[in-house]
């Protein structure tokens, strides 16, 4: 039995992989409300991390469903209103930039996954998190490492998070349109840095970026 915030981590899969294979095996051990969790947007210099917990039911057929970032953005799309409309309960939820500066990423993380767990109207006996620590967060858990492309409840959670978190960006390249967040969503590419070199941070930057610029950490140009 797994206790309250307690957690273990699965490393390892047999040859093919069985999308249900970890709901089913905890199903058979008494297991009856099973969320993935998910997040996306750990590693942008600006915006909020989110995540997303969804419970599934057992075996649901969803075509094409896997890691978000194996897919396109038009078939990310759909599975989102598929998963959404399938799911017996999910939560999407973010920690903003003052909170991932404040807390670091990764407890900004860990409270965008609790407040995604608790914005289901079904809380879960237990909840795979993707990855290999969860001690932040504050329900039952098991971690599986690799987990958006091993567990379909996971898998559904990486794209309501991705999902969720692009298109709040998309509404921030209107209220900041010289960064173009629309094209990278605020990850470090060649056109975000470039706009940081012409305008310098916005109020959305994470300082911890603006930080590892004065140290000469990081680079704008």
């Amino acid at each position: 039995m797994v206790n309250r915030g307690s957690q273990f981590t699965i490393h390892n899969l047999t040859d093919g992989i069985d999308f249900w294979r970890y709901e089913r095996e905890l199903t058979v051990e008494g297991y009856a409300s099973i969320c993935g969790v998910d997040e996306a947007g750990r590693g942008p210099l600006a915006g909020p991390v989110f995540a997303a917990a969804v419970i599934l039911p057992f075996g649901a057929d969803i075509p094409g469903l896997d890691d978000s970032k194996k897919l396109s953005e038009k078939v990310r799309e759909r599975l989102f209103d598929v998963i959404i409309t399938v799911a017996t309960a999910f939560g999407i939820a973010s920690a903003d930039h003052k909170e991932i500066d404040e807390l670091n990423i990764l407890n900004a993380t860990y409270l965008a996954m609790n407040r995604a767990i608790e914005a289901m109207k079904t809380l879960p006996d237990i909840a795979l998190i993707d990855g290999n620590r969860s001690t932040g967060i504050l329900c039952n858990n098991m971690c599986i490492v690799g987990g958006d492309g091993k567990s379909a409840s996971i898998a559904a959670a990486s794209i309501l998070a991705k999902v969720s978190r692009d298109r709040h960006m998309t509404t921030m390249a209107e209220k900041y349109p010289q960064y173009s967040f629309e094209k990278h969503k605020g990850y470090g590419t060649k056109l975000h840095y470039e706009m940081l070199k012409d305008y310098g941070p916005s109020e959305i930057h994470r300082r911890t970026f603006e930080l590892g610029v004065e140290r000469g950490e990081l680079r704008v140009n």
